[in-house]
C-alpha cells in the first residue's frame, strides 16, 4: 500500500471542475487532476427526495498527508453544499508516477530537501 490516493470530486459543470482542478494543481495539493470528458449521470437522495443530475466528474491525484488541505480548498471552490470527495488509496504503481505525484505535490521546503536527497546518493552522501 501507498500513501497516494486519487480524489473522486463530482461538479456542476466542466467549467466548474476544470477551475477546481487547475486550482488544486497550481497550490501543489494535488500532481494531476483528470477532468473526464462526458458527463455521469448521478442517482442520489438529496433532502428525502432521490434526484437525477448530470455531473462532470473530477480525478484529483495526490497524497494522505495532502488531503485535509485538499479538501478544504475544493469545498471553498466547490459550488455545492455537501460536494463528494472521495479519497480511495493507491495500492500499487508505478515506481516514476508514484515518486512524481510525491514530488509535484511537495512544498518548496520539502522539494529542496527532496532533491537534495537525491543528489547526495548519487554521489553517495545523504544530508541530515
Amino acid at each position: 500500500m501507498t500513501d497516494k490516493i486519487v480524489v473522486m470530486v463530482t461538479c456542476g459543470s466542466r467549467a466548474e471542475a476544470r477551475k477546481i482542478a487547475r486550482a488544486v494543481v497550481e497550490a501543489r495539493l494535488a500532481a494531476c487532476a483528470n477532468v473526464l470528458g462526458s458527463p455521469v449521470q448521478s442517482i442520489y437522495r438529496w433532502k428525502g427526495k432521490v434526484e437525477t443530475t448530470k455531473e462532470v466528474l473530477l480525478l484529483v491525484k495526490s497524497t494522505r498527508k495532502r488531503f485535509a488541505a485538499l479538501e478544504r480548498k475544493i469545498r471553498r471552490l466547490h459550488s455545492y453544499d455537501t460536494p463528494e470527495i472521495i479519497a480511495v488509496p493507491i495500492a500499487e504503481g508505478s515506481k516514476s508516477y508514484l515518486r512524481w505525484i510525491e514530488e509535484s505535490t511537495q512544498t518548496s521546503s520539502r522539494r529542496n530537501l527532496y532533491a537534495a536527497r537525491r543528489s547526495a546518493r548519487v554521489v553517495g552522501k545523504v544530508p541530515e
